[in-house]
This record gives structure tokens, C-alpha cells and sequence, in this order.
């Protein structure tokens, strides 16, 4: 009974922790706006960065990967102390893919979301921390070279069970995790995927802020009128 309760908690917090949709309530609460009515619409940190600028859209990522480690902690917390180490990462895994599951679908935001990148993050920061320097290099080298955050994230999760098996060759359950989340993370990017093949995919840059130009624009509209 202790071990389902367990695995129930784990399950429930970390999808509930999961879900809270951290770009909506940062872009509501300073700019009074809808974050899915700009750009992709997603709401995920890379959208809030490319609408709103990079500071805000840092901050959104910081947010959504401590929902992510936050998972981890919960299964950390609730693992039965007599199952063990491999039980306690058993736990992790359920903690963290709740965690990513509650931020793809949210139901404060009718079941959708963002793509779990950021959340991911975050669990594997607390889970596996050895693999991030090289996922690290892995994503700034693509997003540097090719400008293209998607394409980034899914070298990344396509990465992860091979650095995760080769940094943790012991640990399975690690294993699993990584298989699990690289597909996940892989599949809520095939539209990504189709759009950079057809060459529609909008590239990064630190440049001018959406926002501004859509500021730029009411403003001129504004004065027009008069």
C-alpha cells in the first residue's frame, strides 16, 4: 500500500507541478498579454524570447526547468526508503516524466502546452547532471551554426540515451528515461521538423523583440488615425 500511495504522489504532484503554465502568467502579469495569440503561439520559453526578448524568456526557462527538477525531488521524496537506489530512480523517472507531462499538457491550458524542452532540462540537471555539459555544447553548437532553437532540441533528445548510457552505464532506469524523453521531446517537434525541411521554420536572433514591432505597429496605426 505504502509503495502505491507512493508512486500515486510522485505521479499527481509532479504532473500538477508540471502544469503550471509559467509563460502565460509572466507574459499576463508585465505585459498584460496572451503569450499563444504571438509568434508560434507556444507557450514555451523559446516563444516568450523571441516575442518578449531574452531576459523574460530566460526567466520563463529557469521556471520551467525547476518545474521539471521539482519532479525529481517528489519522486526523491516519496521513493520507499526499502526499495532501495534502484527503486529511488524508478521514482525519478515516474517524478520527472510527470513533471513533463503536466507541462505539454496542461489543464490550465486545456490539455496543450509547450514542447518539454526546458522542463526536461531541469529534471536531467537533478537526475543526471554528468550529461549536460555535452548536451549543453550539443545545442549551443546548433542553435550558434544553424540559428534554429527546434532543431537544437531535437539533436538533443535524439543525443540523450546514448550520452546518458555511456555517463551512467549502470543505472537503467536512467536509461529509460532518457529513451522516453528524447522521443517525447522528438515527437512534439515534428511540426518543428517539417517546417525547417520546408525551410519555414523562424530562426533565433537577439536582435529586435516581436513585441516591439507589434508595439512599433499600434502606435503608427494610432497616430494615422488621428
Amino acid at each position: 500500500m505504502e509503495g502505491a500511495l507512493s508512486i500515486l504522489g510522485t505521479v499527481l504532484g509532479g504532473y500538477l507541478v508540471g502544469s503550471i503554465p509559467f509563460a502565460v502568467i509572466v507574459v499576463r502579469l508585465f505585459w498584460k498579454q496572451d503569450i499563444r495569440d504571438f509568434g508560434s503561439g507556444n507557450t514555451g520559453a523559446t516563444n516568450v524570447l523571441r516575442v518578449f526578448g531574452t531576459v523574460p524568456g530566460l526567466a520563463v526557462y529557469a521556471l520551467d526547468a525547476l518545474k521539471g527538477a521539482a519532479g525529481v525531488w517528489i519522486g526523491l521524496w516519496l521513493a520507499p526508503e526499502a526499495w532501495g537506489s534502484v527503486g529511488a530512480d524508478w521514482f525519478v523517472v515516474l517524478g520527472a516524466m510527470a513533471a513533463i507531462t503536466g507541462h505539454t499538457l496542461s489543464p490550465f491550458l486545456g490539455f496543450k502546452g509547450g514542447k518539454g524542452v526546458a522542463t526536461a532540462s531541469g529534471a536531467i540537471l537533478v537526475a543526471a547532471p554528468r550529461v549536460i555539459p555535452v548536451m549543453l555544447v550539443l545545442f549551443l553548437l546548433t542553435v550558434v551554426i544553424w540559428k534554429y532553437v527546434s532543431l537544437g532540441s531535437v539533436i538533443i533528445a535524439a543525443a540523450f540515451p546514448v550520452v546518458c548510457l555511456l555517463m551512467y552505464p549502470d543505472r537503467y532506469a536512467l536509461a529509460v528515461l532518457a529513451f522516453i524523453v528524447g522521443a517525447y521531446v522528438i515527437w512534439n517537434h515534428r511540426s518543428n521538423i517539417g517546417r525547417i525541411r520546408r525551410g519555414e521554420e523562424h530562426r533565433i536572433t537577439f536582435k529586435r523583440r516581436m513585441w516591439d514591432e507589434v508595439r512599433s505597429a499600434v502606435q503608427d496605426e494610432g497616430r494615422d488615425k488621428r
